[in-house]
């Protein structure tokens, strides 16, 4: 069932997929409009494919980066046209095609009854998932909850989950970071701090292979240096804010 909303936009960020990001998208589509995507510079002929696409898809809009600016640019690009239409919550996919589109409906709908929270979904891995990703997450998700007061950041990296886009906006014009890899985690972290509430749901995850046209843009020492570097600069952001958190989490216990 296509469900149609004039507040909740899906918004799917995409580098250089190949053809999976077209099955992506036609799969969303079948869950939810509008669908918009932002292209970051990709250069694999995947920014035609959409664009076809989208002269027989009325409810897919694409826009394009000429040069590779990183997925946290990709999302802001997108959130402020966003913001622009009159939209007030975005819902980030990964375009790998590893985000089940059938969930969309669900995260949606969590939304629409909880306007104040992220929506952020816990991912439930299969065999599909490479250990080294499943493992190394862990130590992120550590620093995440510490740098938060444990407020309840049940997976810091998973890309499938929703924003209030005024307040996304905010924590992102605060900041010259979380414009590439470093997006996910350090927005979650910084609407924390700014006492946005937070619902988890558990999401299954697939890992595609590359014969099912499976990619990844994740570079492990490149990607994990900056994860390093953020969570250096957001706990020195923290213990500037321990007596705000701490009084707000002793306000919740009592």
């Amino acid at each position: 069932m296509r469900l149609k909303s004039k507040t909740h936009l899906l918004l799917i960020p995409s580098y250089n997929t190949g053809g999976i990001v077209v099955d992506v998208i036609k799969a969303a589509l079948q869950f939810w409009q509008p669908v918009w995507v932002v292209v970051d510079g990709s250069d694999d002929g995947s920014t035609e494919l959409l664009e076809k696409l989208a002269q027989s898809e009325s409810g897919l809009r694409v826009f394009k980066h000429p040069e590779n600016q990183g997925k946290g640019s990709a999302v802001y690009t997108g959130t402020l046209a966003a913001s622009e239409q009159g939209f007030t919550h975005v819902l980030t996919m990964d375009a790998d095609g590893q985000h089940p589109a059938n969930l969309i409906g669900k995260m949606m709908r969590l939304s629409l009854e909880n306007s104040e929270a992220m929506i952020l979904g816990e991912p439930v891995f299969d065999e599909s998932a490479p250990a080294s990703r499943v493992h190394g997450r862990k130590i992120s998700n550590i620093w995440a909850n510490l740098e938060t007061f444990w407020v309840g950041i049940h997976d810091s990296l998973f890309g499938f989950r929703i924003y209030p886009i005024k307040a996304l906006l905010e924590v992102m014009d605060e900041t010259l970071f979380a414009r590439r890899f470093d997006f996910d985690p350090e927005v979650a972290v910084r609407l924390a701090w700014k006492g946005v509430p937070i619902i988890n749901t558990a999401v299954p995850v697939r890992y595609l292979s590359a014969e099912e046209g499976g990619v990844s843009q994740f570079h492990y020492l490149r990607d994990n240096w900056l994860l390093i570097g953020m969570h250096t600069r957001l706990f020195f952001g923290f213990l500037l804010r321990v007596p705000v958190l701490l009084w707000r989490k002793l306000k919740k216990l009592f």
